[in-house]
């Protein structure tokens, strides 16, 4: 039996490439979570509110991405929208598009929790010193909203962040693509997944340590 000979060089020489696509797979999962929060506020408003028609159209959105499998859905943007007569998207557009929707459909949900557990004494409290209905939407519901769902959005950005690996089926050159082409012309299968699993691992602890911090700053704002 031959010994498995370890050869980090490689990932030496390739460690610009390795960190750009984790870099790249950091910014496509903010900009997709920063997005999919103003459509699922959106949606958890018409959820909420007293336009009822409002509520189906959200509903079945949010059936829908939350059930069908997100390699699905990200092959069918970027292979499917273009047979259907859209075109102008690239590979990381589309891909964008497609984890904003699924992020959307997620804090939505996240979001309608929120405003159903508000303490209703904060919105009778805002009517009571003569807030207007945006006024009392910006002040008082969104803010409390906000501090009673930040864990959830924390998770849903590591969750996104981790996501960003299925990039790699349309050539986005994150973290996982560039992983795959250095093996490919390397032949070194331990050391390349090793550091690629290193890279996620640490991220996702870098990014579950800075969200705590700001959770436990935010809470302590009374």
């Amino acid at each position: 039996m031959i010994a498995y000979q370890f050869n980090w060089s490689v990932i030496w020489r390739n460690m610009d490439a390795f960190l750009h696509g984790l870099a790249l797979g950091l910014g496509l999962a903010v900009v997709s979570l920063l997005l999919g929060c103003v459509i699922g506020l959106a949606c958890a408003f018409a959820r909420t509110s007293r336009i009822k028609w409002l509520d189906w159209p959200v509903w079945l959105y949010v059936e829908f991405i939350r059930n069908t499998p997100l390699l699905l859905l990200i092959i069918f943007v970027y292979f499917g929208l273009p047979q259907m007569g859209v075109y102008g998207l690239d590979k990381i557009e589309s891909f964008v598009l497609t984890l904003t929707l699924y992020a959307g459909a997620y804090m939505c949900e996240v979001f309608r929790t929120g405003l159903a557990s508000m303490p209703n004494q904060y919105r009778e409290a805002a009517k009571a010193i003569g807030l207007t209905p945006w006024q009392r939407q910006r002040y008082v519901v969104l803010p409390v909203m906000f501090r009673i769902t930040l864990p959830a959005v924390s998770n849903n950005l590591i969750s996104l962040f981790k996501d960003t690996s299925l990039a790699a089926a349309i050539a986005v050159p994150e973290l996982t693509f560039t992983a795959r082409q250095v093996n490919a012309n390397t032949f070194r299968v331990f050391e390349v997944w090793i550091t690629a699993s290193v890279l996620y691992l640490a991220a996702s602890y870098v990014i579950a340590f800075g969200l705590r911090q700001v959770e436990r700053r935010y809470a302590s704002v009374r």
